[in-house]
């Protein structure tokens, strides 16, 4: 299975090339916004999306960046030499989905909205939309499994087509939660900041760390059996759950590493093969800690270690997403980028843009929950 099309929307703005220019130059997508903080009274720094897209679509971020992915996912792969096959199916990784919306729902509409403007509010609808749009006829579905959910959709996607469910996959991630009554939780439960600049903040695998800031995006994935100019090769994945709490990881990290065990044996990968563990790299104790003893136990720390969270921001549902457009487009253009270092770090994280990037790349996702999912990436020989 290859990525044969590749859109995005993100902090940066609208557009792949715009995610792509914005890592490239190591400068955060997070801007100052109003009304953050436990008493609404100060900025907080979030990498939201910005207003744009197809202004014919009805005023909602969410369903505009939705769109704006999808479209420039399908048009880049038709480009670049795909033609859909009889079934193409849609996979959309979500978490909480149209939250803005449905904050307005509540506290500008009163719980009262034409049944057209409601009917956007629910998690199907933009499904349907994209099915329409494009004329696909193939199963579609949401897939949530918290910040691991755009992995998930793509091994989803992946187990489609092995099994003849699908010719062609649209798999799409979207997460527009960056907003005030999302933000705080999470800083409150100590795993994001939002009260600094993200490179003062969030520096995973480096001292210093606090957390994650937040960011928002839309990313949207043509992949495929047949495709002319590929950008990489997704050659397997594997997925499990701790079982052990909400939010806390489990200590030995015992599922962890058995989840990238699976995905590589899916993958018929060996450990000493991968060239890059691209991470989900939160910028939290515990996921640091988890990854760094999974770059021992696993890898022997082999492998460059990627981290762009400082940068886009954790795009929650969306983050793997991000990340793994980052890596696609990586392939292609024959870059590995990362976050600036900007402490003492880990001897193996990548320091911004590397060139000559070749090999094998595992992307980790570790959500809340327990949710673990690694996919597994090559080079298109």
């Amino acid at each position: 299975m290859t990525i044969a099309g590749i859109g995005a929307v993100t902090g940066y703005g609208w557009g792949r090339e715009t995610l792509w220019e914005g890592l490239l130059s190591g400068k955060p997508a997070a801007r100052l916004f109003p009304g953050y903080g436990p008493e609404r009274n100060r900025n907080g720094w979030v990498a939201r999306v910005p207003e744009g897209g197809d202004p014919d679509l009805p005023d909602s971020r969410y369903i505009r960046a939705l769109m704006g992915a999808s479209r420039e996912a399908v048009a880049d792969a038709i480009a670049r030499g795909w033609r859909p096959g009889r079934t193409v199916g849609l996979l959309h990784a979500i978490v909480l989905g149209n939250v803005s919306e449905w904050r307005d729902f509540y506290t500008v509409d009163g719980g009262q909205r034409r049944s057209r403007d409601y009917l956007r509010l629910l998690p199907s609808t933009p499904v349907a939309m994209l099915m329409s749009e494009f004329g696909f006829h193939g199963p579609a579905m949401n897939v949530t499994a918290a910040c691991s959910s755009a992995n998930v959709a793509m091994i989803t996607a992946h187990m489609w087509l092995d099994q003849g469910i699908a010719d062609d996959v649209l798999v799409v991630a979207t997460d527009l939660s960056g907003i005030p009554e999302m933000v705080q939780p999470f800083v409150s439960l100590g795993a994001a900041v939002d009260d600094t600049d993200p490179l003062d903040a969030c520096r995973p695998f480096q001292e210093g760390s606090r957390g994650f800031g937040f960011g928002e995006a839309s990313v949207g994935f043509v992949v495929t059996r047949d495709a002319e100019r590929p950008y990489a090769a997704v050659l397997g994945g594997g997925m499990s759950n701790d079982g052990h709490h909400v939010i806390s990881v489990e200590p030995s990290y015992e599922q962890i590493f058995d989840c990238v065990r699976r995905g590589l044996a899916a993958a018929g990968v060996r450990a000493d093969e991968v060239a890059c563990l691209n991470t989900h790299g939160s910028g939290t104790a515990q996921c640091d800690s988890a990854e760094t003893a999974l770059l021992a136990r696993l890898f022997d720390d082999r492998p460059q270690v990627v981290a762009l969270k400082p940068l886009a921001g954790h795009c929650q549902a969306a983050s793997a997403g991000v990340e793994l457009a980052a890596a696609a487009l990586g392939y292609e253009r024959g870059l590995l980028v990362s976050s600036p270092i900007v402490a003492p770090a880990h001897p193996r994280l990548v320091d911004g843009v590397q060139h000559g990037v070749d090999g094998i790349t595992v992307k980790t996702a570790l959500g809340m929950g327990g949710h673990n999912s690694a996919v597994v990436l090559g080079p298109v020989r």
